[in-house]
């Protein structure tokens, strides 16, 4: 069975940290290009970042441009999201997923995670 799964979320106050993995099983991501969205209550999802397959390409929404940096362990079949100088509207629900080109465009992905739960709260 193909799955995408998400880990490392929780609660963080802000100005915190947290890194956010995504790990396949049952197919390579080596060839995938990964992006993560998120979704807060009450709003559509959103591109977070992209990476493209290889790691030498990435994309960041404006919102979380010098905050965050996406990176990936083609050997651990595992992608990163790292969440730097978190603020309270970043609280969302992140989802990670797999597709044939890096895009900000939730459209073009195939294969998604489930998603977990990131609170940025004092």
């Amino acid at each position: 069975q193909l799955q995408l799964v998400e880990s490392g979320g929780g609660l963080v106050q802000p100005g915190g940290s947290l890194r956010l993995s995504c790990t396949a099983s049952g197919f390579s991501l080596d060839y995938y290009a990964i992006g993560w969205f998120r979704q807060a209550p009450g709003k559509e999802r959103e591109g977070v970042s992209c990476i493209d397959s290889g790691g030498g390409s990435t994309m960041y929404a404006d919102s979380v441009k010098g905050r965050f940096t996406i990176s990936r362990d083609n050997t651990k079949n595992t992608a990163y999201l790292q969440m730097n100088s978190l603020k309270p509207e970043d609280t969302a629900v992140y989802y990670c997923a797999a597709a044939d080109d890096p895009e900000l465009d939730d459209y073009e992905y195939d294969y998604w995670g489930q998603g977990t739960q990131v609170t940025v709260s004092s």
